[in-house]
């Protein structure tokens, strides 16, 4: 059995494209307002906390099950194809998992969006399951993000 995997979703929101990729790219700030009831903060510790190079550390509430902390570094910044590439490199996660790569693209569908969210993982040995808490979080997420952006409009 391979150690290696990939998660996919696709989350159907109402909001528009452009004020989720907006929400995604300032989610240092937005986040922990928007969602207080999953993260505690997230630090910029490198960078500007939007661009490719920028390390972010995020703690997370008491509460979720499988992380408390962890440090992400953003891979890519597609603003034309709204796409968003990051790693997941230290933390509570990486004692199950050698690599966590996590990819975002927000496609335009009229007035709302869809999100696509894919996660490419190894395993640091082949017992351990899929990060399928990742994938449900993000979904959480995701739609929690969409009710806050509804509340905005």
């Amino acid at each position: 059995m391979a150690c290696n995997g990939k998660l996919e979703v696709e989350v159907e929101l109402k909001s528009p494209a452009e004020k989720v990729w907006d929400t995604l790219m300032n989610s240092t700030t937005i986040f922990p307002q928007a969602l207080p009831h999953d993260y505690k903060s997230i630090q910029v510790l490198e960078g500007d906390g939007k661009s490719p190079g920028t390390i972010r550390l995020f703690t997370y509430k008491e509460g979720c099950s499988l992380v408390k902390v962890s440090k992400e570094k953003i891979e890519l910044v597609d603003e034309a194809e709204k796409i968003y590439v990051y790693s997941i490199f230290e933390g509570d996660l990486m004692k199950y998992y050698k690599s966590v790569v996590a990819k975002i693209v927000v496609v335009p569908k009229g007035q709302s969006s869809l999100i696509k969210w894919s996660c490419e993982f190894e395993k640091v040995s082949e017992d351990i399951p899929d990060p399928n808490t990742l994938k449900e979080f993000a979904v959480k997420n995701f739609l929690e993000i969409d009710e806050y952006l509804q509340t905005k409009a």
